[in-house]
C-alpha cells in the first residue's frame, strides 16, 4: 500500500477529536478517532525521519528548525492530497514538531500550567494532578518504543544514562521539573515515568493565606523565625507541599546571606543572588564517579555557607547536616518525610545511625534537641488540599526523651457535602521559648498571635 493510501485510510477514519489535549474521554469513536490520528502521526513522523537530513538540523536554531519542519509537514500533506481544515493542519504540524524537538505526547500536558503532576502507567495510561486530585487523560504514546525514546530525550540532557543495567533513574527537565523513570525488568508493564512539575512562578505567602494552607499569624511568624536564623525541619508526606514550604521559607532569608543547597535533583527556586546550587550524582556504568549528600554537606561546609539547605534529608548526611547546625550555620533548613513531628525526630534520629558511627541513643537526641529549633508539620487531605498542621518547637531534653510544644495547629473538625475537609487553625496558647531571640534580633511578636482563642475556620 503506498503512503498516500495509508494517510488517506488514516486521516478519513480520524475525523480529528476536538478536544483539548489531554482531556479524557470515554466513547469508541473517539477513541478509534484518536488511535487512527495516532498512526497518521507516526506514519509522517517516520516519512520526515526519511526525508530530512539529521545532521543538517542539528546545525539550524530551534526556530529554524521548527520552521523547516513546519514546512515538511505542510508538503508532505499537500503531496498526499490528505483532507484536512486549517486547524487540523495546525495541530498536526505542532504534534510532529513534539515528537522531533520536545517530549512527544507530554508537551501539552507540560503547557498546562494547572498540572502540577505527569505520570506515566506505561505507554498506554497517562494521569495528571491537578488541584490534588488524579485525572485520567487521553494521552498515549505508540508503544513501549515510543516511551522509551521520550525517556532516553530526557535523562540524555542532564547526562545520565537508562538500560537493563541501570533502569531506574532521576532527572529533570530544562524548566527544572524533577523526573522519575523506571523501565523493565524493575517496571514488569512497561516504562513508568513520574514528573514533579516546576512552578514558573513560586507560590508567595499571599497565595499560600488565600488558599488556605496556614494563616497570617502562622506568615508572621515563619517570617521572624526564619529571620532570627532558627534552624527549620519541614516534615511531611509525599506531594505534601515541603518543597513548595522550603522555598516560601527560604525567601523570607535576607539577601546579603551566601547560601549553599544540597538537593537529589535541583527544584528550589531562591531568588536571593549569593545561591551556590550543588546537586547529587549516581555512579556511572562502572559504578563510579558517585556524588552522595553527605560528601556535598560535607562540601558545601568548605564554602563558607551562611546557611546550608537541603532539599531532602534521606541518610547519613542528617548527622553532617546536624553538624553543621550546630557548629555556626543557624538558620539552615531541611526537609524530610514523616507522617507527623514525632516521627520525624524518630526518623532523623534513625538516620543518623545510618551514617555508619555508633553513637549513644541519648547522645544523637542531645544533637537533635540542640541542632532542631522548630519542626513544621505539612500535610496533603483527602480533599487534595496542602495545609501545615502543626509547628513544634523544640525545647530540650528531658530525661532520654525529646521534649517539644506545639504552637499553632490545624484541627479536622468533619467533610462537607463536596468532600471538603473541614477544620480550624489555632494557636495552643504556648508563648514558644525562641520569642527572646527572635526579640533579640528586633523580630518581637505581639502576643496576641498566640491567643488560642483566635480561630480561623476553613
Amino acid at each position: 500500500m503506498s503512503l498516500r493510501e495509508q494517510l488517506l485510510m488514516q486521516s478519513n477514519v480520524a475525523s480529528f477529536d476536538a478536544s483539548p489535549p489531554g482531556a479524557a474521554s470515554t466513547s469508541a469513536e473517539s477513541l478509534a478517532s484518536r488511535q487512527a490520528y495516532q498512526q497518521l502521526k507516526m506514519t509522517i513522523h517516520e516519512t520526515i525521519i526519511d526525508r530530512v537530513e539529521l545532521d543538517k538540523l542539528q546545525r539550524l536554531t530551534p526556530d529554524q528548525v521548527k520552521r523547516e519542519l513546519a514546512q515538511l509537514v505542510e508538503r508532505i500533506v499537500e503531496e498526499e492530497k490528505i483532507p484536512m481544515n486549517e486547524s487540523e493542519r495546525k495541530r498536526l504540524v505542532q504534534d510532529v514538531q513534539d515528537e522531533m524537538l520536545g517530549l512527544g505526547p507530554l508537551e501539552p500536558l507540560l503547557q498546562d500550567p494547572t498540572i502540577s503532576d505527569i505520570l506515566v502507567n506505561t505507554c498506554k495510561h497517562v494521569y495528571v494532578e491537578r488541584r490534588g486530585k488524579l485525572e485520567h487523560t487521553d494521552v498515549t504514546f505508540y508503544n513501549d518504543a515510543h516511551l522509551m525514546k521520550v525517556i532516553e530525550r530526557i535523562v540524555s540532557r542532564v547526562g545520565r544514562r537508562i538500560d537493563e543495567s541501570t533502569p531506574m533513574v532521576d532527572a529533570r527537565l530544562p524548566d527544572g521539573s524533577r523526573v522519575n523513570a523506571i523501565i523493565p525488568p524493575s517496571a514488569i508493564d512497561g516504562p513508568l515515568v513520574s514528573i514533579r512539575r516546576f512552578a514558573v512562578n513560586p507560590l508567595t505567602v499571599t497565595d499560600m493565606v488565600n488558599n488556605q494552607s496556614f494563616t497570617p499569624a502562622m506568615a508572621q511568624l515563619f517570617e521572624a523565625m526564619i529571620k532570627a536564623k532558627l534552624n527549620v525541619l519541614i516534615s511531611g508526606g509525599t506531594g505534601s507541599g515541603k518543597t513548595t514550604l522550603l522555598n516560601l521559607l527560604s525567601g523570607f532569608i535576607p539577601a546579603d546571606e551566601r547560601i549553599v543547597t544540597v538537593e537529589d535533583a535541583a527544584e528550589l527556586q531562591l531568588r536571593q543572588e549569593h545561591v551556590l546550587r550543588l546537586e547529587t550524582r549516581p555512579p556511572n556504568i562502572e559504578g563510579k564517579g558517585e556524588i552522595t549528600p553527605r560528601a556535598l554537606v560535607r562540601n558545601a561546609l568548605r564554602m563558607r555557607p551562611d546557611r546550608i539547605v537541603l532539599g531532602e534529608v534521606r541518610g547519613g548526611e542528617a548527622l553532617d547536616m546536624l553538624h553543621a547546625m550546630n557548629t555556626g550555620h543557624e538558620g539552615s533548613m531541611a526537609t524530610l518525610h514523616a507522617n507527623t513531628p514525632r516521627d520525624a525526630l524518630t526518623r532523623l534520629e534513625n538516620m543518623v545511625g545510618m551514617a555508619g558511627l555508633t553513637m549513644p541513643i541519648k547522645a544523637t537526641r542531645q544533637q537533635i534537641a540542640s541542632a532542631i529549633s522548630v519542626v513544621i508539620q505539612a500535610i496533603r487531605l483527602t480533599d487534595g488540599t496542602r495545609k501545615v498542621v502543626s509547628i513544634q518547637e523544640i525545647v530540650g531534653m528531658e530525661g532520654d526523651i525529646i521534649n517539644a510544644q506545639e504552637i499553632f495547629t490545624f484541627k479536622r473538625t468533619g467533610v462537607d457535602e463536596n468532600g471538603k475537609v473541614k477544620g480550624y487553625f489555632a494557636a495552643t496558647g504556648v508563648r514558644p521559648k525562641f520569642c527572646d531571640r527572635l526579640a533579640a534580633f528586633g523580630l518581637g511578636l505581639p502576643d496576641n498571635i498566640f491567643d488560642p482563642s483566635r480561630r480561623l475556620e476553613v
